[in-house]
């Protein structure tokens, strides 16, 4: 199974130097039967595209949460088996956990298929959606606006081997 885990830069280069990502549990996004449902699509492609957008919304969150860190969202693309990542039940149809899963322990960096970032051009709405996040929560039509700039920015591509160029 295809799970996207939202990190920050700064996390990836952890993870780059420890040889996996963790430690467990990791919130991560797949395509679960809420975000299908959701979604409603068949289109796998397009449900995982969905799926990684859920783990690119987390990634602002630890941004967010991080003011030191720097504003470009990261997620990691990881294959795990089926049985390693566990959606909670209870919280299936929340719209703010579609597609949210848990894996209990540490991944090794050698399950990471890709990982996808922002480039240089989203820092600054990346930068704004970050500190609007709050208001947005509470409701801020305004700040939602903001939120979704940064939400416009494709994520772009990177090969496992290119993760130190990225690191910069």
């Amino acid at each position: 199974m295809r799970v996207y885990v939202p990190l920050t830069l700064p996390a990836l280069a952890e993870a780059l130097k420890a040889g996996e990502i963790g430690p467990g549990p990791l919130t991560a996004y797949a395509v679960t039967p809420a975000l299908r449902e959701w979604y409603v699509s068949d289109d796998i492609e397009e449900l995982e595209y969905a799926a990684l957008n859920r783990a690119a919304s987390g990634s602002l969150r630890l941004i967010a949460g991080d003011p030191a860190t720097a504003r470009r969202r990261v997620v990691a693309a990881v294959d795990v088996a089926d049985s390693a990542a566990v959606a909670d039940p209870d919280r299936g149809l929340d719209p703010g956990a579609l597609g949210e899963v848990r894996l209990a322990a540490a991944v090794p960096l050698a399950k990471v298929a890709a990982v996808h970032a922002d480039g240089d051009e989203a820092e600054p709405d990346v930068t704004a959606a970050a500190a609007a996040l709050g208001a947005a929560d509470l409701g801020d039509d305004d700040a939602r606006f903001v939120v979704d700039g940064a939400e416009d920015h494709e994520l772009l591509w990177f090969a496992t081997q290119e993760i130190p160029g990225l690191l910069g």
